[in-house]
C-alpha cells in the first residue's frame, strides 16, 4: 500500500483527499499538511511514498527543490488548475513525478497516484512534447540500446553491465548523445527516448544479438521496463504516463 501525504491549505480538498482513499485502498492518506512552515521535519518523520502538492501561491520553484532534496525517495505530483510551462519544466528537471489537474475526474485522480507510486510519470502529452522540442536526430543502434536503458532509469554501471562496456564508455555516449540530441541532462534524454523511441531496441533483442537469452529470466528480476502505456486505459486524451520505474537523476 503506497502512503500518501498532500499539502493544501484548503479543507474542502482535504475532505475530498479522504474520502476518495478510504481504509483498505490501495492508496493510503497518512495525512494532509496545511502550512509549509515546519513541512519538511513533518515530511521526514512521515516518509510518504508520495506528496501531491497544491499549488498555491506559497509554493515555487525554491519550495519545490527544497521538498525534493528532503524526501528524495518520495515521489511529488503537483496538484494545479493551472501551471506556467516554465514552472512545469522547472519541475521536470529536479524530478517532479508528475502534474495532475485540479479538474481530472476522482478515478483519474486516483490513477495518477496509483502509477506514480509504482514509479512512473504522468504528464500532459503537450507539456512534455513542448518540453522535448521537435528535433529529429539518427541515433545508432548502440545509442538507441544505451538511451532505452537509461529511461528505463539504469543507473550507468547497470547500462555498461547490459551493454558489455565499461561506465567510463558509458560516461562518453551519454556525453556525445547529449550535444547530438540537444538536452541539458539525463532526465531530458531519457523524455526523448519515451517520445522518439516509438520502437526501442528491447532487452530482448539485446540478449539475442550476443546468443545469450538463458539469462533473461535473472536480468528480469533487476531491470525496469520501458512502457508508453499505450493501454486503453480510462483517462483524459491529453495526459501521457510515462514509464522509466526508477528516477532519472
Amino acid at each position: 500500500m503506497a502512503r500518501v501525504t498532500a499539502f493544501t491549505d484548503e479543507p474542502i480538498l482535504s475532505k475530498g483527499l479522504a474520502d476518495l482513499m478510504p481504509e483498505g485502498a490501495d492508496l493510503s492518506l497518512v495525512a494532509v499538511l496545511d502550512n509549509l512552515t515546519g513541512i519538511i521535519g513533518k515530511l521526514e518523520a512521515l516518509r510518504p511514498d508520495v506528496l501531491l502538492v497544491d499549488l498555491t501561491p506559497e509554493v515555487n520553484f525554491g519550495v519545490l527543490t527544497e521538498l525534493r532534496h528532503a524526501v528524495p525517495e518520495c515521489s511529488i505530483v503537483l496538484w494545479v488548475r493551472t501551471i506556467s510551462k516554465e514552472l512545469a519544466y522547472q519541475a521536470m528537471e529536479i524530478g517532479v513525478r508528475g502534474i495532475l489537474r485540479k479538474t481530472s475526474p476522482p478515478d483519474i485522480m486516483v490513477k495518477c497516484l496509483q502509477k506514480v507510486s509504482e514509479g512512473d510519470l504522468w504528464f500532459e502529452k503537450t507539456l512534455t512534447s513542448s518540453f522535448l522540442g521537435s528535433k529529429t536526430v539518427t541515433l545508432t543502434k548502440r545509442e538507441r540500446q544505451l538511451v532505452t536503458l537509461l529511461a528505463q532509469g539504469l543507473k550507468n554501471k547497470e547500462i555498461a553491465s547490459m551493454l558489455f562496456i565499461s561506465e567510463g564508455t558509458v560516461k562518453v555516449y551519454l556525453s556525445r548523445l547529449f550535444h547530438k540530441v540537444g538536452v541539458k541532462d539525463r532526465f531530458e534524454l531519457a523524455l526523448y527516448g519515451l517520445k522518439n523511441l516509438e520502437n526501442p531496441i528491447t532487452r530482448q533483442a539485446m540478449w539475442e544479438d550476443r546468443g545469450g537469452t538463458d539469462n533473461m529470466a535473472s536480468a528480469e528480476q533487476s531491470l525496469r521496463s520501458l512502457v508508453f502505456d499505450n493501454a486503453a486505459e480510462k483517462r483524459p486524451s491529453n495526459t501521457v504516463v510515462l514509464k522509466p520505474r526508477v528516477l532519472v537523476s
